[in-house]
């Protein structure tokens, strides 16, 4: 039996707060949804901006396996937009939803069932006058009165809908409740049998994963997820745990997909890297914690036979062996060891990576794989310069025991030099006072974090900055560097040129 992944990172992941891409980096991830074989990649929201309708257009116009869908709200305007947006796919969806619960219809949409029921008739139709593949979600479906919800399917199926989504949008529902909705709507509809029935469950008390795969077992033929788990508030269902529970788990739920299982890590550093959003080190299949093991016993067990402590062979998703690269590693070698991991860079981009490699080994003895992927990943998801508007041109820093630091910072802001002195509590602080007084004050600086990638004082440093907009929008970037102090001013920099250039 194959089910069908519908990849919703693009759109419902890139709505979590601070997880904002831009332009070049939506584009790069839905090329690297490709190369994992995802069988839908949900590009984005056409109407909500002009950015989000250029990125859609640009991904489908581009696209080469997976269908490329752009979601809509049931109005005639969202329909015609996503439609614009989407219709150079080779193979457009436009997906479309109205909510059937009534909390959200008296609150939300102030509509009465009858007029909810009416608009999904209506956007479904004029969707399917569009394009032959059109998806309909009932949102809030699993607190939605039951025959409500049979009735507004019952209408969507009517007017050509091809795929009905059942949401658990606000992340309510329980795997026994999940697979009995998903069991009655099988019962209760006529001529669902007709259409592929799909689930987008969210992760509000931690069960989304356990809900999708519970409808599977029911009969869903399509999951809706992102990678990470990336989304709303707690996040939506995680692509890499529903692909490897359906992979591992074979024989209890008789089920398959067509995924690229050995570009999922790869995939999953690539969102983490754009939307600087860390991945937990003990997140099942893709945290560094995955496949690792201290305890002696373990390692004895594990030396023995893998199977006795790893269910899943870590090469499936991409992950392999330690590597270890030095100062006296040469260009070829990083290449070729890159490669091996899964990383294909231009020669502009393995130069950068070179020297990044050649400028940590002068500070610890060896590189390992983690730092690796990290180093790969920056590369791949810095803009070139001249697609910048802002970089770092020098920083200078003081401080010491008496208290207090400062800094002079020369930024290159719409190719003219600017610079300027910043003082404050510490190194870190100064450089953020410094760089935001070189170009005024456009941004506020809301969220720092640091973490170091491998263990040791001369481990490589992370850091992940969210800037705010004087419009209230979150900008957040991550920046790696031996120094923390030049981690951090990069990752300032980086946050702050992207939001210059209004992504979003």
């Amino acid at each position: 039996m194959r089910v069908w992944i519908f990849d919703t990172t693009l759109r419902d992941g890139e709505q979590c707060p601070g997880a904002t891409m831009t332009h070049h980096e939506k584009m790069a991830l839905a090329m690297q949804l490709e190369k994992l074989r995802v069988d839908v990649i949900e590009a984005g929201f056409p109407v909500a901006s002009e950015d989000d309708f250029k990125a859609v257009k640009e991904i489908a116009d581009s696209s080469t396996y997976s269908t490329i869908a752009g979601l809509a709200r049931a109005t005639d305007r969202d329909v015609d937009r996503a439609w614009e947006a989407i219709r150079g796919a080779k193979k457009p969806r436009i997906h479309t939803f109205m909510s059937s619960s009534d909390v959200h219809l008296k609150y939300q949409f102030k509509k009465t069932r009858s007029e909810a029921l009416e608009m999904a008739r209506a956007a479904v139709k004029r969707a399917s006058d569009c394009c032959d593949d059109v998806e309909f979600s009932p949102m809030d479906a699993t607190r939605s009165d039951p025959a409500f919800l049979y009735s507004m399917i019952s209408a969507a199926i009517e007017e050509g809908a091809t795929v009905i989504n059942i949401p658990d949008t606000v992340g309510y529902s329980t795997p026994g409740e999940f697979g009995a909705l998903i069991r009655n709507i099988r019962k209760r509809v006529e001529a669902i049998d007709s259409v592929v029935i799909s689930t987008h469950c969210h992760n509000d008390l931690g069960l989304a994963v356990a809900n999708s795969l519970a409808g599977v077992l029911e009969g869903a033929r399509q999951v809706e997820c992102t990678i990470n788990g990336i989304g709303e508030r707690a996040g939506n269902a995680s692509l890499e745990e529903i692909v490897m529970a359906l992979k591992t788990r074979s024989t209890v739920y008789g089920a398959h997909t067509g995924v690229n299982t050995r570009e999922i890590f790869n995939t999953s550093k690539m969102v983490s890297e754009f939307t600087g959003f860390t991945v937990q080190p003990n997140k099942a299949i893709v945290g560094r914690n995955a496949f690792a093991h201290e305890s002696g016993i373990h390692q004895h067990g594990v030396l023995a036979n893998k199977k006795t402590y790893e269910i899943m062979d870590p090469e499936m998703i991409g992950k392999s062996s330690e590597l270890v690269i030095g100062k006296h590693s040469g260009r070829h070698a990083i290449a070729d060891t890159l490669a091996s991991i899964g990383f294909k860079l231009s020669e502009t981009q393995l130069g950068d990576a070179t020297a990044m490699v050649k400028s940590l080994a002068d500070k610890k003895k060896q590189i390992g794989r983690d730092d690796l992927i990290a180093i790969a990943n920056s590369v791949l998801g810095r803009l070139p310069d001249e697609k910048r508007r802002l970089r770092l041109v020098s920083i200078k820093v003081r401080t010491g025991s008496a208290g207090g630091a400062s800094a002079d910072v020369r930024l290159s802001l719409d190719s003219k030099e600017t610079a300027a002195h910043g003082e404050g509590v510490g190194p870190v602080d100064a450089v953020a006072n410094a760089v935001k007084k070189a170009i005024g004050q456009r941004v506020t600086l809301k969220e720092y974090n640091l973490k170091a990638i491998t263990g040791g004082t001369n481990a490589l440093a992370n850091v992940v900055i969210t800037v705010q907009d004087r419009k209230g929008r979150l900008y957040t970037c991550e920046a790696l560097n031996e120094d923390v102090i030049m981690a951090s001013a990069n990752a300032l920099v980086d946050s702050i040129d992207k939001s210059l250039r209004g992504s979003g």
